[in-house]
């Protein structure tokens, strides 16, 4: 059992902890758990258990915090609360039925057991080992007691027992992957002949009358979406920092911070490396004598070093700063003036000699040079805090100005307009989901409101107002006719290269007519969704049934307001050994996916027969 634990810790449970937590959170980790909140209004009732209201919060809460946590720029306007709310509770339903279930077979997970479980999973450990303090400010983040999360852990993981079962013992037949490897692998061997819209094109006419007649027997595919004209004004860093002056001297001062920082020193050095061997006491005597006697030193490098991509340059290891290889060698190469030389110096490569070949230091830009660039940077620093002074005021007295003029002019910003703004595919700013959804909304779309003042990005602020609503209404037959003309003339090409290409067909099937003319294209050995054939032709080509062995088979293709004639001739499933990885590899594929499919039905069945109320 435990060892079942540890094994699980490591793979799916400790894959779908956070996720589980997210779903179950609320169903288990309450108090209701450990004594429960008692006469609370309920959400739902699952066979006779109810799902709290406080239980229903807290997990919105939860949900929506996941959401925004999952953003590159959290804004809690772009929530859909009333789809997170109905979300959250279709998943504690669910998972409620799950639970019951799991207890309903008597399945449970010992004290031992859940201690076991918790300290295995990776989320809580520390060097590979469990550690106290990570659990518990893991706990805590989730707003839980330990007792809690012990409990939801061990009801989770029993009802994850039951899908690991139902999905283990899915079957697939080795035969069953191996028919469907050799599908995905088939090749086909067929010719196509291209009915061009042009050689009908005289034959088209399409009246008034015919566009009029579609538009009233199809009226209902033409509607002017519902849009709002709209005025707003809109509050950005950019603006603020426009009206920021940096003295002189602050930029003078950060110049020379930045100076600071940024100024370094980086010496040249070159080495010798005798790593460790019978005779490196020998060799290191022998560079130390001819370095007494004068020797080159960058030769030295070439005879005896032991480092083969530096000795090539003479033991020449570039510019190095402080730090860079650290310790020992550092402080040798630290220590010497140009043209000394150091050793024998011990480090965990081995023995280095050193010679120190140059100093330089680097030399920053000129102040006349940084200065635009501080004081704009500067600039943006202090509007940043006035910015987010302004916001805040321009939030509430926009929250309680019936108009945009008087807070526009309190601010010195520009009132702008813009008409047709629709729920979907506006410019900017509305097309920031959560400016849109506010302007639609019934405060401001029905009772004249401001919306609330949206970041609809880091560094600009928009509130905006409905001046006029458009319902959703049917487009004029003036707006549509040429889009309605466009698609009966298409229609009738369509129609009279059918009948073109039912003869083709009939000649063929009648042997009168074979596809392999001058105005035919063949396609040999063509591999299903790896090939240049257009993708209409391809799809159809592979739809078709295998042909007769002196026959074809057949069938037509459009490509705009083309028509194809597709003649297939030849089907070769691809040559797959029953016995190979392959085989095994899809045969476990298909496994559990069957395996998955009948977790669901189970699941669909236990919703189905479980007595769910909401009030």
């Amino acid at each position: 059992m435990l060892q079942d634990i540890r094994d699980n810790a490591q793979g799916t449970i400790a894959k779908i902890i956070i996720a589980v937590l997210i779903v179950s959170l609320s169903i288990w980790g309450m108090d209701a758990i450990v004594g429960g909140f008692r006469g609370e209004p309920e959400v739902a009732t699952v066979n006779g258990e109810d799902i709290t209201e406080q239980e229903f919060l807290r997990m919105v809460q939860i949900a929506s915090q996941q959401q925004l946590s999952e953003m590159e720029n959290p804004d809690p306007t772009l929530l859909d609360e009333d789809q997170i709310r109905r979300d959250v509770l279709e998943s504690m339903i669910q998972a409620e039925v799950l639970a019951q279930d799991a207890g309903n077979q008597g399945l449970e997970l010992t004290d031992q057991g859940i201690d076991q479980l918790i300290v295995s999973m990776p989320q809580f450990q520390v060097d590979g080992e469990f550690n106290q303090q990570s659990f518990t400010s893991f706990v805590r983040n989730l707003g839980m007691g330990v007792s809690e999360f012990r409990e939801l852990l061990k009801r989770d993981y029993v009802s994850n027992q039951i899908r690991t079962a139902v999905v283990r013992g899915g079957i697939a037949p080795a035969e069953a992957a191996r028919q469907l490897l050799a599908i995905q692998s088939q090749t086909r061997d067929f010719s196509t002949l291209r009915l061009e819209a042009a050689s009908v094109a005289d034959q088209v006419e399409v009246t008034d009358a015919d566009v009029e007649q579609w538009y009233n027997e199809n009226q209902q595919q033409f509607t002017r979406p519902e849009s709002v004209d709209v005025a707003w004004i809109e509050l950005s860093l950019e603006q603020v920092a426009e009206g920021i002056e940096v003295p002189e001297d602050e930029v003078r001062e950060r110049y020379d911070e930045l100076v600071a920082e940024q100024s370094y020193e980086e010496r040249r050095s070159a080495h010798i490396l005798i790593e460790e061997a019978d005779d490196a006491d020998e060799r290191i005597q022998a560079i130390q004598q001819r370095l007494d006697e004068g020797a080159d030193f960058a030769e030295l490098a070439r005879e005896f070093s032991d480092d083969p991509l530096s000795a090539e340059q003479g033991g020449d290891l570039g510019y190095l700063r402080e730090g860079d290889l650290g310790g020992d060698y550092d402080e040798a190469m630290l220590s010497l003036e140009e043209g000394e030389v150091a050793g024998p110096v011990e480090t965990d490569y081995g023995t280095h000699f050193i010679k120190l070949l140059d100093i330089r230091t680097s030399e920053p830009p000129a102040f006349e040079e940084m200065a635009p660039e501080i004081r704009s940077q500067l600039a943006q620093a202090r509007a940043g805090d006035e910015f987010a002074r302004q916001r805040t005021e321009l939030s509430d007295m926009a929250f309680s100005s019936e108009n945009l003029e008087d807070p526009a002019e309190q601010f010195d910003l520009e009132v702008q307009t813009r008409s047709g703004v629709t729920r979907d595919d506006n410019e900017a700013p509305f097309d920031h989901a959560g400016l849109v959804r506010q302007l639609f909304s019934a405060d401001v779309l029905n009772d004249g409101f401001n919306t609330e003042l949206i970041d609809v990005d880091q560094n600009t602020a928009v509130v905006a107002r409905v001046r006029e609503h458009y319902p959703e209404a049917p487009q004029p037959l003036e707006e549509v006719a040429d889009r309605i003309r466009e698609r009966l003339e298409r229609e009738q090409t369509l129609s009279l290269l059918q009948e073109r290409a039912d003869r083709v067909l009939d000649q063929l099937r009648e042997g009168q007519l074979s596809p392999d003319g001058d105005d035919w294209t063949a396609y040999t050995e063509v591999v299903r969704n790896r090939s240049a054939v257009p993708e209409p032709v391809q799809a159809r080509a592979f739809s078709l049934p295998t042909p007769d062995e002196d026959g074809y088979s057949l069938g037509t293709a459009v490509i705009g307001s083309d028509l194809v004639v597709i003649a297939l001739t030849d089907v070769s499933d691809g040559d797959v050994d029953t016995e190979s990885e392959e085989v095994r590899n899809m045969a476990q594929f298909l496994a559990q996916m069957n395996g998955q499919q009948e977790y669901n039905a189970y699941v669909r069945t236990l919703r189905e027969q479980a007595e769910i109320e909401r009030p």
